[in-house]
């Protein structure tokens, strides 16, 4: 397995607060990861730290080979490799939706505005969105604004792309259109990390859990064994409580 990114050691306190502790987990090229756990065992924190939106307070972030915490690495070379899927869907509201999915490859990538449209409209499609292309954000249900910041991530051609809680802003209704599309890319071979509290998608479309708790990794490893046969006492309590909810 050829790993992608590598976590080692890492931690993150904000002050006192001590929220990653000693985290120490990769994700290999092609590999779908689900990160699991309770609200506030430092699932989030951990993904924005991947993606240096947070800097972490210690360890090492290995990027094919090399620590991108050391001082001489580009971050913004690094963070356009890293496609970024948020809550809030945060999509540019006085852009329509191809604007929305070309303005960073046209800033960051230097595309010439016709190839920056045609990769747009060929993940557009991938995400069934192509037929809104001239709407803006407002006009989009969450579904829809969840499935146009999933194409604009794409856009960017990462290596990996990081899913932060993508569902958990919707309604019910609207839950499942972007999982499909989630599931669609994962059967794709894309690279993805995705923090979720949808136990379903974890068990049927993740190659590997991981389990957080209070700030560590309390277990990982293949959803079957996760969801069947837990190891360790507080994922049988966390699953117990969400799957019973």
């Amino acid at each position: 397995m050829e790993p992608i990114i590598e976590v080692k050691h890492l931690s993150k306190s904000f002050g006192a607060n001590e929220v990653l502790k000693d985290i120490n987990f990769s994700v290999n090229k092609g590999e779908v990861v689900c990160i699991i756990g309770a609200s506030g065992s430092g699932k989030s924190t951990l993904l924005r730290c991947i993606n240096l939106l947070e800097r972490p307070s210690g360890g090492q972030i290995i990027y094919k080979g090399e620590n991108i915490l050391d001082d001489k690495h580009d971050v913004y070379k690094y963070r356009q490799k890293l496609g970024m899927v948020f809550q809030q869907f945060n999509l540019f509201n006085n852009h329509n939706v191809l604007s929305n999915c070309t303005v960073g490859q046209i800033k960051l990538l230097k595309r010439s505005r016709e190839e920056a449209e045609e990769v747009a409209l060929r993940y557009l499609r991938v995400v069934g969105m192509e037929q809104y292309i001239h709407a803006k954000p407002r006009q989009l249900s969450g579904g829809q604004k969840q499935r146009v910041a999933i194409a604009r991530a794409l856009s960017m051609d990462p290596d990996v792309m990081l899913f932060d809680e993508p569902t958990s802003a919707l309604d019910p209704e609207m839950v499942g259109e972007v999982l499909k599309v989630m599931k669609l890319l994962a059967e794709s071979g894309l690279t993805m990390l995705v923090v979720t509290h949808e136990m379903g998608f974890a068990k049927e479309v993740a190659d590997r859990v991981v389990f957080m708790d209070q700030g560590v990794i309390a277990e990982e490893g293949p959803p079957e064994q996760i969801f069947n046969n837990p190891r360790q006492e507080r994922t049988r309590e966390f699953l117990k409580r969400v799957l019973n909810a």
